[in-house]
């Protein structure tokens, strides 16, 4: 029996999903809170219980979220036995990786959709296993690629050698554990280093640009440089389309039906990757094009004159793309920004690109931060910080009188975002508009 502690976490409900689809007796255990990571273990038929020691069994083997230790009973009891093998997520996915040609997507934004698009395109020239921390996961017996979004966070991605890395951008975050950028950029050099095939990254990025790679290196961007390079990129309602350049020559011609100039990048590693493994324009061009999304980025619903999106935006730079997006999809609409922080250290670090990001939608709507959220010590903030620095906000919790006061609004776009559970809100503002 593979027993997972922490189940519901997304790589984790990825994992057990893939090691069941291998044939793997798998069960797990977690808070009794609903989370939407749990719906494709629940159709598997993976057994989810609430934490018990009792759940930990001789000769099991323990897979532990990365968020516990041994303050939990499991882990105590697991770690207490000889003859119980025990590995943290990281480690577990760095032993799977040696099976399979693999690929890890890494970089401060874009990590889970990057992970899609390219296992969505991989998966139609060859059999493809992947990992996305949305919480999906599946991997074929026959599996050849496995792709894996590999997170920065504790250094947690220094348990992979891949074949190729992707590198999508750095921008500092997880400043709870980073020192700095120096010490944030450090790790991702570290990780590029370990890649035995490629590390393919954004070319345009300056923080990618002063890392030291010893290994081989495919850049791709919109500058001159990149052995990738789009041109030609216009956009609209409809979607995308531009022109590639391989190492100054002539590739293909690409339309996508997505929007956002972040698309076009995480598109372009794909190509690049697709490049690196000898597919042709057209492969990846078909291979992309039916790519319709991940859970929780960029989900669209449009219900008579309101359109709800739900995207896992918690960093300022995502929530300005993300903002960019909604305006290019609908030019016509209100843009409302309805956003609930998950870190205090975060939103303390960033307090000014918060605000920034925030105030180019049209209006803003700050929920509190969840009950849950760690107090970190020397940080002694509220949301009604951030919104002293946003005018044209209001502080709502997401109860139904708010529920029912958004769903009010007229022409326009509601945009939430979180990498907590707003979408919960975003449930119930519609049962107001539909009722």
């Amino acid at each position: 029996m593979v027993h997972f502690i922490g189940i519901k976490g997304s790589g984790m409900a990825s994992l057990a999903c893939i090691l069941y689809d291998l044939g793997e007796q798998v069960n797990g255990s977690d808070i009794e809170k609903y989370i939407f990571t749990q719906a494709p273990l629940e159709e598997r038929g993976i057994e989810i219980t609430s934490f018990d020691e009792k759940n930990i069994h001789e000769h099991d083997t323990i897979i532990i979220g990365n968020a516990f230790d041994e303050s939990n009973a499991e882990v105590a009891k697991a770690k207490s036995m000889s003859n119980v093998v025990c590995y943290y997520y990281h480690e577990y996915l760095g032993k799977m990786l040696k099976n399979y040609v693999s690929i890890c997507i890494a970089g401060t934004h874009g990590k889970t959709t990057t992970t899609g698009m390219m296992s969505h395109m991989l998966s139609t020239v060859a059999p493809t296993g992947y990992l996305i921390g949305d919480g999906t996961g599946e991997m074929h017996q026959d599996s050849k690629y496995f792709v894996l979004e590999s997170c920065e966070y504790q250094r947690h991605f220094m348990a992979y050698h891949p074949d190729y890395a992707i590198i999508t951008n750095i921008d500092l975050d997880h400043v709870d554990y980073y020192k700095d950028l120096a010490d944030y950029c450090s790790a991702f050099e570290a990780f590029a280093n370990q890649t035995k095939k490629a590390c393919i990254v954004y070319g345009d990025d300056p923080n990618i640009a002063k890392l030291h790679i010893q290994c081989p290196i495919v850049r791709y961007g919109c500058e001159k440089g990149n052995d990738v390079r789009a041109l030609n990129f216009s956009e609209d309602a409809q979607g995308m389309r531009f022109d590639v350049e391989y190492q100054g020559q002539f590739f293909g011609h690409f339309e996508f039906p997505f929007v956002g100039v972040h698309l076009l990048w995480n598109s372009l590693s794909v190509i690049a990757l697709g490049i690196c493994e000898g597919l042709s324009a057209k492969q990846i061009q078909d291979g992309l094009k039916s790519f319709c999304g991940v859970k929780r980025r960029f989900n669209i619903e449009e219900d008579d004159d309101l359109v709800y999106i739900d995207d896992y935006a918690h960093h300022p730079t995502a929530i300005r793309v993300t903002i960019e997006a909604a305006r290019i999809r609908y030019p016509h609409k209100k843009i409302v920004a309805i956003f609930k922080p998950d870190r205090y250290s975060r939103i303390y670090a960033f307090m000014n690109d918060f605000a920034a990001s925030l105030a180019t939608a049209d209006e803003v709507v700050l929920c509190p931060f969840p009950e849950n959220a760690a107090k970190e010590e020397g940080i002694d903030i509220d949301i009604y910080d951030l919104a002293a620095l946003l005018p044209q906000a209001r502080v709502m919790t997401e109860n139904e009188e708010n529920a029912a006061i958004l769903a009010q609004e007229k022409e326009a776009v509601l945009l939430f975002m979180s990498s907590k559970d707003i979408y919960k809100f975003k449930d119930l503002v519609k049962s107001f508009h539909k009722s």
